[in-house]
């Protein structure tokens, strides 16, 4: 019998529970095409009827985004306490959206962004596709190695 057969199954989500899960975070990685090469940034995002918002500010993001530009978001989490990991991926489009000052304050405040300053365009992943899976998180003896002398002295 082989590692393959050791590794526990994953479970393929339903959309329903896909946009459940993506509701308990607020933070996903934002996968884009810019300049002909995949790019990935962090963001401050919250589901709203089905699709995910998120401000950004004036950039490489931004103009890849005005474009009209096809997207995948990921979000995940594990919870060590219950030995499970989760991961979802929406895929779609990213269109630009309109939003007043007021709506624009209150999602600034409910997203609580790493770096809030200027970020005052408000984006709308539709998404063509959900999916995602749940997985059983195994102890690995090799994750609780200590660190070698020569990684340790890297990092001082």
């Amino acid at each position: 019998m082989g590692d393959k057969d050791l590794a526990p199954e994953a479970e393929e989500l339903d959309a329903e529970e896909c946009w459940r899960l993506l509701r308990e975070t607020t933070v996903g990685r934002l996968g884009v095409t810019a300049g002909g090469r995949p790019d990935i940034f962090p963001v401050n995002y919250r589901v709203e009827d089905n699709t995910l918002v998120f401000l950004t500010a004036a950039g490489t993001k931004t103009r890849v985004l005005e474009d009209d530009a096809a997207v995948a978001l990921e979000a995940d989490a594990v919870s060590a306490e219950f030995g499970m990991a989760w991961s979802v991926v929406v895929k779609g489009q990213a269109l630009a959206a309109t939003a007043t000052n007021q709506s624009l304050d209150a999602m600034s405040r409910a997203l609580f962004p790493w770096q809030g300053a200027g970020k005052d365009r408000l984006f709308r992943i539709a998404p063509d596709s959900v999916t995602g899976r749940r997985y059983a998180v195994t102890p690995d003896i090799r994750w609780k190695a200590g660190i070698d002398d020569a990684t340790r002295a890297g990092m001082e």
